[in-house]
């Protein structure tokens, strides 16, 4: 039997040390993708029944429309602008302190906004100081995984980076079916009916307040359970001689440069589907075309958001097995053939059943949304330590912005075609922009950090 030498408890404690540090470090993206994406749904699922709370009486349908849309739309505009900034904080002064100011941003904004008056109190106000907040709030919630998810992948082994991503971006779905469940039992608890109703007044505060204690709590495990990244400490470190630059002048020029170009552009692609499910699914296509109550939609996204939190997870995996750049490739035709014609069925057949609705619901968004599980850990693969964070969150966030136009371009294409076809339309095209997107650039499995 071999003895152990003193050397080897020494090895035997560094290895665990690191073991420790890496699972610390994917448990913290996962719950920063958790919360950030916890906080982004509030508003669309807690404050839209309850809306009017922060709005003059007695206006118009398109007007009601519009500030509704603008307490959504103003968080996705701050969401670039915190990715840039974090990002730069992240690759300049490291990967752990951008997490931890970012979080404990968003956790102090989103409390404020449980703390906001109504109409009746302070008049229109009210209701800017919530897009104020909501635009604040996205800054802090861009900047959430700028840092944290470029510090997992730093510490995941590489061939368990598949699984990592998939497994981080999963706290989406998980988000999802949450925050549903909390609202429902907000509603159960506290009925809705009118603005002097214990909702309205101060039910909806509550998922608010749960959200900036999940905040809270996720910055003080970033405070005392995760380390910095070792791959940025060894870098930082090797150039602490040259002058220093700002991380944005590397990633727009040479390499990085052309790096993220082809990653816009891969991510316009993919971000055109997911709007299509996660935005235009639920509502243009299941309330307004399908018929469905509100009970019959909820159940049907629950399951779908549920089934997506595994698939997620199995995209990242099966990438890991054939290449990510493959799986793009392979992919997105898939979406632009299979996927339309499912969204196709979905919006042109009558007399679905809710059961065949719900599976063919849930087939589409597994499909569609398949990308998503390999996005994480490709773009971080595609960016040098030096500007890996800016470059993540550039290029995931500042994407986003073109295709959230979406309703605009089925409008216009709606002159050419039934409105019905037009979200085909757009599934198809976002489809094959995403693997051409893909093809512009190289596999990524193998690349060292």
């Amino acid at each position: 039997m071999k003895t152990l030498t003193a050397t080897d408890v020494v090895l035997s404690e560094g290895e665990q040390t690191i073991e420790t540090k890496r699972r610390n470090a994917i448990k913290g993206a996962f719950f920063s993708e958790y919360i950030d994406m916890f906080d982004i749904y509030l508003p669309v699922v807690v404050l839209s029944p309850v809306l009017a709370f922060f709005q003059p009486p007695h206006l118009s349908g398109g007007m009601e429309t519009i500030l509704a849309s603008l307490v959504f739309i103003t968080t996705l505009l701050g969401r670039p602008i915190g990715a840039l900034l974090f990002g730069m904080v992240a690759d300049r002064i490291g990967r752990r302190k951008a997490s931890i100011w970012s979080v404990s941003g968003f956790g102090v904004v989103t409390l404020l906004i449980a703390l906001l008056p109504g109409y009746e109190s302070v008049g229109i106000v009210s209701y800017w100081a919530l897009v104020l907040l909501r635009f604040v709030d996205g800054i802090f919630l861009g900047g959430g995984y700028t840092g944290a998810m470029p510090l997992a992948i730093e510490y995941s082994k590489k061939e368990q980076r598949g699984f990592v991503g998939g497994f981080i971006i999963a706290g989406f779905p998980a988000a999802y079916v949450s925050i549903n469940l909390i609202a429902m039992l907000m509603f159960w608890f506290f009925p809705l009916s009118g603005m002097h109703s214990p909702y309205a007044q101060w039910g909806w505060r509550i998922p608010f307040v749960l959200g900036a204690v999940l905040a809270g709590a996720l910055a003080m495990y970033y405070v005392h359970k995760v380390a910095e990244s070792e791959i940025w400490k060894s870098e930082t470190a090797e150039k602490a001689d040259q002058p220093e630059k700002l991380p944005l002048t590397d990633l727009l020029r040479g390499k990085s440069g052309r790096n993220l170009l082809q990653v816009l552009v891969m991510m316009t692609g993919f971000w055109l589907t997911q709007n299509i499910i996660t935005i235009f699914l639920p509502t243009g296509l299941l309330v307004k075309t399908l018929h469905l109550n509100g009970f019959q939609m909820t159940s049907t996204l629950m399951i779908t958001y549920f089934v997506l939190f595994f698939s997620y997870i199995g995209s990242g995996m099966l990438a890991q097995v054939i290449g990510r750049r493959r799986f793009f490739a392979i992919v997105g035709p898939l979406i632009a053939t299979v996927g339309a014609a499912l969204l196709y069925v979905l919006a042109n057949v009558d007399g679905l059943s809710l059961g065949a609705i719900i599976a063919l619901v849930c087939v589409l968004a597994v499909l569609v949304t398949s990308p998503w599980g390999v996005i994480v850990t490709y773009i971080n693969e595609r960016f040098v330590t030096d500007v890996r964070a800016t470059g993540f969150g550039v290029g995931f966030s500042l994407s986003v912005i073109i295709p959230s136009f979406y309703a605009f371009y089925m409008d216009w294409l709606s002159a050419f075609m039934p409105l019905r076809l037009t979200s085909v339309v757009l599934l198809c095209l976002g489809g094959l922009i995403g693997a051409v997107g893909a093809l512009m650039g190289p596999e990524t499995k193998d690349v060292d950090f």
